[in-house]
């Protein structure tokens, strides 16, 4: 199964943030999105970084409260791992499991065109075996 399917499922909106935004501002957004990662873009379809919980958390146990006033380029992380819609959903889940990301940004030409989480996955997985369960059940009840 390809990325492409959970774009089907979800959407392809990805919540982004300006680099200069206030860490305040990243939480508020992480809230009424009600997403663990924010990506980073000046134009909303180039990838400049991503800010996740763990990042706000990280630096919140270094700087302590006034890591609300700092902005995103200072605790976001620049290297980002993407992947395209054409990616197999097990190359990603391996992807994630290796580098220890949960959302991995969806590129199509460079662009930003979606994102997908663990949860997504996870999400998608389980639809899966519902699938499979059922038409299991529905096999062995008609043999």
């Amino acid at each position: 199964m390809k990325v492409e399917r959970i774009l089907d499922l979800k959407g392809s909106h990805a919540a982004t943030v300006t680099p200069d935004a206030k860490i305040s501002a990243v939480l508020a957004a992480l809230e009424s999105e009600d997403v663990g990662a924010l990506v980073v873009s000046t134009d909303g379809l180039h990838i400049d970084g991503i800010i996740s919980e763990r990042d706000v958390v990280r630096g919140l146990l270094s700087l302590g409260s006034k890591v609300l006033d700092h902005q995103v380029h200072e605790l976001m992380s620049s290297d980002v791992v993407t992947c395209t819609a054409d990616d197999h959903v097990a190359a990603v889940m391996a992807l994630m499991d290796d580098r220890n990301i949960r959302h991995v940004p969806i590129t199509n030409t460079g662009k930003l065109a979606g994102i997908v989480s663990i949860r997504d996955i996870v999400k998608l997985r389980l639809n899966e075996v519902q699938v499979e369960a059922d038409a299991m059940r529905q096999y062995i009840g008609t043999a």
